[in-house]
């Protein structure tokens, strides 16, 4: 019940004051409203008599032609009874300067003014101008009065108001001792203001138009902010601070036993929720101190290597999971762990269970930031990778059996090519070996007359064994061996695989080697398998082409570092709607393809770093290409 009352006093007084202040603001803003209303009624009442006098003077002028002296004294009299007026000018029909009230060298007529004197000329009555500056009188607007005389425009009479002065004459000094009044432009803008107090800070201000002159011109009117009431203020805060006191002495230890119960709570509550999403991970998480002790792990960890938490927790390097035939490695990556230099992409190594089996893992490594936003060591997530890893190998070696049966097959299709070379030198053995069996028996033999023939033998003999050992090196099953390899060397040695079918289908072979010797770490018979898979479709693609425009070309070049192999055709090309799929595993044109050439030709330049494209050919046909990393010399 005190608590309550205490409470109840302090809600009452917060009211009560609240309540107070708020009627003091308001009655202060209803006055302000009031004031400045009355100041630009007070200024709306003089600028329009003062516009009304230039008009009655711009209508005696236009009935009759009055004398200098005439015009001089209404002009006079109308700036000594009209305080709004500073000047009173005369100016012809094309604005330039007849005369002035008082006397004044004749200044150039301002932009706004201008527009003042050509608005009022053409609507035929009286116009104001927006706010300009002249010289010696600050900011000023103008009223124009346009002058007739037998339905012709003759002049304009124009009435100059200073906005000093307009503040200075129709502002009371009571209202300047109140407020701080200001003249200001569309812009925000202040021309003008009048005050004689100094402002402490700005208090609330309200804004009414001022009409005539307009063109955005609006008084504003500032309040000063007057004393605080120092009593009242301090009274009010001797009897909050007194009633918080009481408040605070009797909640201090009450508030205390409920923070302390709620930080209980939530800190189980923490515990409880960190732990159950720990538990429900199945990547594995690894904290390590700074100097690599393990200080936590989760349960998807202690399943993974099959040791558990208390068995791992507190351990130091070398873990027990660690691989025996990867342990120096393992170190070496722990060492750039703990100076901060872990891959920021992760990385593979291998572990081993409990049970002795291996496992390879994905390892992510982040920092460990405590409360106080200090290092404190590593958090380490885990992931077995091992399926992953066996999946790649099957891959892997799916693909090589790809390949050599894509090389295979081609040597199927190219049976008859390597039969004609094959006959050639062994046409030639048979021959040189029944030349040596005549002279055998002839007489006058000179064993000295078969040495020519027996060496051009064994030559016939190496080059049937050179094709052979070609073609049984290119369908062999071997792993990928990346080496030295002169790329001018590959594409001569490849070509001589289909110099007998481009014969037969009548395709003239041009062939371009780089200037000097290109050098590409690669596996020879693996681009031997790329160019001849590219050079037979494309040799496969003039079919339907005649006979005078069959022409194969094979350039090498380089550029910006790469090696750069061209085959082009003269065929059919690659019509749009196949291209997107041309690479595409199984896909072919032909009637008893396999759709697996392209797809492989490009597995094969890509694990060499490089890339297989294709592109139209200026003749006709198509260019296909493919580019290999140079190796440095």
């Amino acid at each position: 019940m005190p608590i309550v009352a205490m409470v109840l006093v302090v809600m009452l007084l917060g009211v009560l004051l609240w309540l107070l202040n708020r009627n003091e603001v308001e009655e202060s803003r209803l006055s302000l409203i009031k004031d400045i209303l009355w100041v630009e009624q007070n200024i709306h009442f003089h600028l329009t008599t003062g516009e009304e006098k230039l008009g009655q003077l711009a209508t005696e002028m236009s009935r009759a032609e009055l004398p200098s002296e005439t015009f001089e004294v209404q002009a006079r009299a109308m700036i000594a009874n009209s305080a709004e007026f500073d000047r009173v000018l005369l100016r012809d029909a094309e604005g330039g300067q007849a005369a002035a009230i008082p006397p004044a060298d004749g200044e150039p007529i301002s932009q706004a003014a201008r527009e003042a004197f050509i608005l009022a000329k053409s609507i035929g009555r009286a116009a104001w101008s927006a706010p300009f500056v002249m010289a010696g009188r600050g900011q000023v607007f103008e009223v124009h009065v346009p002058l007739f005389r037998h339905q012709s425009f003759v002049g304009m009479l124009v009435g100059v108001v200073s906005v000093d002065s307009l503040l200075t004459h129709h502002v009371p000094w009571w209202v300047a001792e109140r407020y701080k009044i200001e003249i200001i432009d569309g812009n925000g803008t202040t021309l003008g203001a009048k005050t004689l107090v100094e402002l402490a800070e700005p208090g609330p201000s309200h804004q009414v138009r001022l009409e005539p002159p307009g063109q955005g011109l609006a008084l504003v009117a500032t309040v000063y902010t007057g004393e605080t009431n120092l009593a009242r203020n301090l009274l009010a805060a001797a009897i909050f601070g007194l009633a918080l006191l009481s408040l605070s002495s009797l909640w201090l230890v009450r508030r205390h036993v409920h923070r302390r119960l709620a930080a209980e709570l939530a800190l189980r509550n923490e515990h409880a929720f960190r732990k159950a999403m720990e538990d429900s991970l199945t990547v594995g998480m690894r904290a390590r101190d700074l100097s690599g002790r393990i200080t936590y792990v989760n349960r998807a960890f202690c399943r993974m290597v099959g040791w558990s938490e208390d068995e791992l927790v507190g351990q130091s390097p070398p873990m027990p999971y660690w691989s025996p035939d990867a342990l120096e490695a393992t170190m070496e990556m722990h060492d750039r762990v703990m100076a901060g230099d872990a891959p920021a992409q992760g990385f593979e190594i291998q572990f081993r269970r409990f049970c002795g089996e291996k496992f390879w893992a994905l390892i992510y490594e982040a920092p460990l930031i405590d409360a106080h936003g200090r290092h404190s060591g590593w958090m380490a997530s885990v992931l077995d990778i091992t399926e992953r890893k066996l999946a790649e190998e099957m891959a892997r070696q799916q693909q090589e059996k790809l390949q050599r049966t894509g090389r295979l097959i081609t040597m199927g299709e190219m049976a008859s090519t390597l039969a004609h070379e094959l006959n050639q030198p062994l046409s030639a053995i048979a021959s040189y070996n029944a030349g040596c069996l005549n002279r055998l028996g002839a007489a006058g033999f000179d064993p000295e007359e078969l040495r020519p023939a027996l060496t051009k033998l064994g030559v016939q003999a190496q080059r049937a064994g050179q094709i052979i050992r070609r073609v049984h090196d290119f369908v062999r099953k071997s792993e990928p061996q990346l080496e030295p390899c002169p790329l001018n060397k590959v594409i001569e040695d490849t070509v001589g695989f289909i110099e007998f079918d481009a014969q037969r289908r009548g395709v003239t072979l041009q062939v371009k080697l780089a200037a000097g010797d290109i050098q590409v770490s690669a596996d020879r018979i693996l681009l031997e398998q790329v160019v001849l898979n590219l050079a037979r479709n494309g040799l496969e693609a003039m079919g339907h082409t005649p006979s005078r425009q069959r022409k194969l070309s094979i350039t090498v070049s380089a550029a910006e570092g790469q090696a750069i192999v061209a085959v082009a055709d003269h065929g059919q090309g690659v019509a749009p709607e196949i291209a997107e799929n041309l690479f595409q595993a199984f896909f072919t044109t032909k009637d008893e393809g396999m759709g697996m050439g392209l797809n492989i030709c490009r597995s094969i330049v890509e694990y060499h770093q490089g890339r297989l494209w294709f592109e139209p050919n200026t003749g006709g046909g198509a260019v296909f290409r493919f580019s290999l990393p140079m190796r440095a010399t």
